[in-house]
């Protein structure tokens, strides 16, 4: 019998298990940097101290429940509020096509369209202002599937001179 109480237990206890955890989501943090694992880490810590004190399983469960997502709501909250918040929606692919110029690299007429180059891209084009032909430049108005609807740059309007022939005639 004194064979038997010589021998060490080596199972693992709950705090152990959750000290585990712990080092293993900090870890996948280190490999990963999106600032969601670590906040598993720190609940499975706080878990691994509950179960240390001799606090249930229930109660280490919804402790590292709360803890990680409460953790992660505030992270979330805290990163969006200072990271972006001076920051204007970035415009990307078709949205940031919009408003820009492009140049006519085949004319562009009826009933087929032509080509216009835009970012360095060859488009087809159809054209809301008539014929328009190449080499000209053209403002892009609408973007429908593969085809971009252009228009020539609007022309500045033309101010009244003051003194003109109707004031004068009245």
């Amino acid at each position: 019998m004194a064979a038997k109480q010589d021998r060490m237990d080596l199972t693992p206890t709950a705090w152990q298990l959750w000290l585990v955890a712990a080092i293993v989501c900090g870890m996948l943090e280190i490999k990963l940097s999106g600032f969601v694992t670590l906040w598993f880490a720190v609940g499975a810590l706080a878990s691994s101290l509950a179960a240390a004190l001799g606090l249930g399983i229930n109660v280490q469960l919804l402790l590292f429940t709360l803890v990680s997502l409460l953790l992660f709501a505030i992270s979330r909250t805290l990163f969006k509020k200072f990271f972006t918040r001076d920051s204007a929606h970035l415009k990307t692919g078709v949205e940031a096509m919009l408003g820009q110029e492009a140049v006519v690299t085949e004319e562009v007429g009826e009933p087929h369209g032509g080509t216009v180059r835009i970012n360095g891209e060859l488009w087809t084009a159809r054209s809301l202002s008539g014929r328009i032909p190449e080499g000209e430049r053209v403002t892009v108005e609408q973007v429908e599937g593969l085809k971009l609807w252009v228009r020539r740059p609007a022309a500045t309007p033309s101010v009244p001179q003051v003194g003109s022939e109707k004031e004068r005639v009245g």
